[in-house]
């Protein structure tokens, strides 16, 4: 996990419109990144290689479809904890080895850390939510949507 901002010559022109059109999604098909390629006038393979050099640097934190858990059938949910700082990469590491996991955010607050349970069920949630805290010790916070609000999140390169 990237923990540090990259070097200003870390991207070039490519590697940023790789990443703004990452954002608007692929399609499904039997070839997403030669098509992908074709549309960047790139590769096949030089889109895989940039691909996994962005995630190596951390220019790519995730990399892989948004499933909406909620819409098939499962349940989701946003947590907190207040882990010490003399712990937070000990924990990260428990919390992160949950495939349920979606994804985990420090924040600069009393609760610093942040994650997504994306789980088949509510009881699942409750089962794995229990499960981090027995094995970290810590309690976890549980903030179940209420509604949903589509923002359209973008962060351009």
């Amino acid at each position: 996990m990237r923990r540090t901002p990259l070097t200003p010559d870390a991207l070039d022109d490519i590697d940023r419109a790789l990443i703004n059109r990452l954002q608007d999604g692929i399609l499904v098909t039997q070839t997403p990144y030669a098509m992908l390629g074709t549309e960047m006038g790139l590769s096949e393979d030089d889109v895989l290689t940039r691909i996994e050099r962005l995630r190596g640097i951390g220019a790519l934190t995730r990399f892989g479809p948004f499933i909406d858990a909620a819409a098939m059938g499962g349940a989701f949910c946003l947590c907190a904890m207040e882990v010490p700082g003399d712990r937070f990469e000990t924990v990260l590491t428990l919390v992160n080895a949950h495939d349920e996991v979606a994804h985990n955010y420090e924040r600069v607050h009393r609760l610093n850390m942040w994650f997504v349970l994306a789980c088949e069920s509510e009881s699942e949630i409750t089962r794995v939510a229990d499960r981090i805290e027995q094995e970290t010790g810590i309690t976890v916070l549980r903030f179940p949507k209420l509604k949903e609000f589509f923002i359209g999140f973008r962060v351009p390169a």
